[in-house]
């Protein structure tokens, strides 16, 4: 295994990567990094490396890209998607720092602390002009109530500010337990002396403060923005800075990065900018980058993917728990790819018993890796096999049956030109095991080398079988047998389902020798 660290990170994060015994872990840098891509599994990046289409290309076996941080705008989500790498960040790993510059911001504009330090060096003892507010008993507006929007009402609080927040993801109930008066937007806008936001960008949220939203503020409104500098107008706040619609502004990102040094809105007396440190602390680096290691040695020990961003969000336990139903769902795919006479058009999930509790996302993309790897000559697997299946045409459809009498089953429909297929299995004593085939009962483990055959349920063909199978020297480890109910049959001799497992793959010899028999209808090698 090769881990290409391209970006700096904590050294106890380098470290615990290191320790994991056959691991290879290369310390690059922005300007290195690309001569180890072409053998790399996984690459940790922070903000200077793109991870782009043309890197892709060049990192064949690459499967985690892990990013130290929160944003993801380096790297190209739908390439790695489509390449089936897993993307994962570190989502409030720098909270406290964010929130903690955000204060500070809050406060350099409060008290003019900047112009005041910048006079006092300059010779000058200008008291009067820099008289400022106090914190204490203004309304601050947080816009944005995840994990920095809690941390800076938190401290906000202790300064004694009335709290007021806005976030479509947050109820009422929510907002109360943090002690914040939830507003709709226009409200916040409205109410604040402070505004400060902690939201991500969406199309929604580009330039939320703008000159139709400046409008509606209070004259004098301070503005604070440490989240992304596409969240605001430039060009309006600066129309607002100058006509003093706006106190002040406290700016640590800007859009683009780096903002023009000429840019009129450097000039303004109100405005404070600092260089997108919000997170840069000692503290919370060496944080983001223990975590992100350690969510990419979970990923690639255990296949716990931790704060995934192009991958439903699941908790460490809830993956355990599926984990299980994941590995049966692969195999049924594997099991259905080798059965199947042609390619699907449909795909039919249908869970019972407690799997059917679970979120299900990446049981499905399990099946449907499964299903179609052999199809592809690129790779398919739990992070790319809903894109794939839906660039084919396939129809996907998932049912859930609460209350049933399967122990914890999942089965799988494939319809194809030439007819349906479905294949059924548990979970038994943690191990992927086989129900039914086209609802014929017939268990057998999902692993190792199968001989599955479809035939007539007549005398002769078991004893038939064995004997094709011993003179050609292939040894029977384990033989099971099924056959559809008699009430079905009225027109002629049962059909009878077969599965052998073998110690390698049966010959295509001996699959003719069996397919000789006409009471033998299919016969095909299914191996995993």
């Amino acid at each position: 295994m090769k881990i290409l660290v391209a970006e700096p990170i904590a050294p106890a994060g380098f470290e615990l990567l290191s320790s994991q015994p056959g691991w290879t872990v290369i310390q690059a840098d922005p300007k290195t990094y690309q001569e180890h891509l072409s053998d790399c599994d996984a690459l940790l990046v922070r903000s200077a490396v793109k991870v782009n289409k043309e890197l892709i290309k060049k990192a064949p076996k690459l499967r985690v890209v892990g990013r130290a941080g929160v944003g993801v705008d380096n790297v190209d989500l739908q390439a790695a998607t489509n390449a089936g790498i897993l993307v994962m960040n570190t989502p409030g790993g720098n909270a406290i720092s964010v929130a903690e510059h955000t204060l500070g911001l809050m406060l350099a504009m409060a008290r003019s602390i900047p112009n005041a330090s910048q006079s006092t060096k300059a010779g000058k003892w200008e008291k009067r002009k820099f008289i400022g507010n106090e914190l204490r008993g203004k309304t601050l507006g947080v816009a944005g109530l995840g994990s920095i929007g809690r941390e800076v009402v938190l401290r906000a609080r202790n300064f004694g500010m009335k709290i007021i927040g806005s976030d479509p993801y947050v109820n009422a109930q929510q907002a109360e337990d943090i002690n914040v008066t939830l507003v709709d937007l226009d409200t916040l806008f409205a109410q604040s002396d402070y505004i400060t936001l902690h939201v991500a960008l969406t199309p929604e949220t580009n330039k939320i403060i703008g000159a139709d939203s400046i409008a509606k503020m209070k004259n004098g409104v301070r503005i604070v923005n440490c989240a992304r500098g596409e969240l605001v107008d430039i060009d309006a706040l600066l129309a607002g800075l100058s006509s003093g619609k706006v106190g002040g502004a406290a700016l640590d990102v800007f859009d683009p990065e780096p903002l023009p040094a000429d840019h009129p809105i450097f000039q303004q007396p109100n405005l404070i900018a600092t260089p997108h440190i919000g997170g840069s602390t000692e503290e919370a680096q060496e944080i983001v980058g223990v975590r992100i290691a350690e969510q990419v040695a979970e990923y690639l020990k255990n296949g716990v993917a931790i704060n995934a961003v192009n991958m439903p969000a699941l908790s460490p336990e809830q993956y355990r728990a599926l984990g299980p139903y994941i590995a049966l769902a692969e195999r049924l795919g594997t099991f259905a790819s080798f059965i199947s006479d042609s390619n699907p058009v449909t795909v039919k999930f249908t869970y019972s018993g407690k799997v059917a509790e679970l979120n299900t996302t990446l049981v499905r993309n399990a099946g449907l890796s499964g299903l179609l790897a052999r199809s592809l000559a690129s790779k398919a697997n739990l992070i790319n096999a809903m894109q794939i299946a839906g660039d084919r045409g396939l129809n996907i459809n998932e049912n859930h049956i609460l209350r049933s009498s399967h122990t914890d089953s999942i089965r799988i429909e494939i319809e194809t030109s030439a007819g349906k297929t479905s294949i059924e299995g548990a979970v038994v004593l943690d191990k992927p095991r086989l129900l039914a085939v086209d609802g014929i009962y017939c268990e057998a483990p999902l692993d190792g080398f199968l001989l599955y055959l479809k035939n007539l349920d007549v005398p002769g063909v078991i004893g038939y079988i064995g004997t094709v199978m011993g003179k050609n020297g292939i040894n029977i480890a384990n033989f099971s047998l099924g056959r559809e109910e008699a009430s079905s049959n009225e027109s002629g001799p049962a059909k009878a389902t077969a599965i052998i497992s073998c110690d390698a793959v049966v010959p295509e010899h001996v699959l003719a020798q069996l397919l000789e028999n006409p009471n033998i209808r299919q016969a095909r090698n299914v191996e995993f």
